[in-house]
């Protein structure tokens, strides 16, 4: 399983959808996922690929994480688990 389907398995799951359900042009909010899924999402895609991803949930317009869409979330941890090799 690719990096972004795990992702999408991850937002999927969190937004009560099919993985089929996801593409990759879908926001957060498009999807249902609100702070607290988005904060839930966060975890358990660190805890799946044993990264730690900058986000402030907080300020999420303060991050150098981008998490316009789940393109743009698949990118970052693609970055995330290569820089960690």
């Amino acid at each position: 399983m690719s990096i972004s389907d795990r992702v999408i398995a991850i937002i999927a799951e969190q937004a009560v959808l099919e993985p089929s359900d996801v593409s990759p042009e879908s926001t957060l909010e498009d999807l249902g996922i609100d702070s607290l899924g988005l904060v839930e999402s966060i975890f358990a895609i660190e805890e799946e690929f044993d990264i730690s991803i900058p986000f402030n949930a907080n300020e999420p317009t303060q991050s150098d994480f981008d998490i316009s869409n789940v393109a743009a979330i698949i990118a970052g941890i693609e970055k995330l688990v290569a820089e960690k090799v």
